[in-house]
């Protein structure tokens, strides 16, 4: 019988930010189900965005029993779906994420930022937003093609609801997990690209937290490893059974 994935996609994707890993996945093993986090693609208007709320939608559409595998944000809501019902996720894959900011002033500032961004994405198109985000440094190796793929998914995104997700579930709005993780027993895998320094660093707290984790980190990729290294996500899905 084949296994459900649930794929939780990163901020500004869309359920497409997938399309790469689940072809390389492959349909005999496993049922690949991608979902659009509110605020993003189809899910667009749907209100209150919140931890709980989108925990609510992935736990409403999934089995009674799947494999999880979130990104960047899907990754921090993913961990709050294991945390809701630890009972019906069999493994958990985490791929470039965080389980959140624990010092108050870091956080605080954080939140600020993202407020800031969320007023300055709200007043602009999807063309100005597709722009500011993709000159952030942390996406400045993306190779061209990939990174035109990326651009491609942002555009299936309103700048309006975009801003509602960094106000309801951004970094700065989450309250940190890190006490929580030793509840979640089922095998875990955590992912992170060998470029990107920041999310390895917090990849190896995430797999010295989570009771049965290993870690994995992707020569020659950086934060993108849905879309720079689908195969290697996908392996690690295939792993982590």
């Amino acid at each position: 019988m084949a296994e459900t994935v649930v794929l939780l996609h990163g901020f500004a994707g869309t359920h497409r930010a997938w399309d790469g890993v689940v072809d390389a996945l492959g349909a005999q093993r496993y049922i690949a189900a991608a979902v659009d986090l509110r605020g993003h693609g189809s899910a667009a208007a749907r209100r209150p965005i919140s931890f709980e709320a989108c925990t609510a939608d992935v736990l409403a559409l999934a089995p009674e029993r799947f494999a999880l595998c979130g990104y960047s944000l899907g990754g921090r809501v993913a961990l709050h779906v294991a945390l809701a019902a630890p009972e019906r996720v069999t493994r958990l894959v985490l791929v470039a994420t965080t389980a959140g900011i624990e010092d108050a002033g870091e956080r605080a500032e954080r939140r600020a930022a993202d407020l800031a961004l969320a007023d300055a994405v709200e007043a602009g198109t999807i063309e100005d937003f597709v722009t500011r985000w993709s000159a952030q440094p942390l996406f400045a190796a993306d190779p061209p093609g990939i990174a035109g793929i990326w651009q491609e998914d942002m555009r299936r995104n309103d700048p309006v609801a975009l801003a509602a997700v960094l106000r309801g579930i951004g970094t700065g709005a989450m309250q940190p997990l890190w006490g929580r993780l030793g509840d979640l027993t089922m095998p875990a895998t955590v992912l992170a690209g060998a470029r990107d320094a920041k999310f390895v660093a917090l990849a190896e707290r995430l797999t010295a937290a989570l009771p049965a984790a290993r870690l994995v980190v992707v020569p020659g990729a950086g934060h993108g490893l849905p879309r720079e290294a689908p195969g290697a996500v996908a392996d690690a899905l295939r792993a982590a059974g």
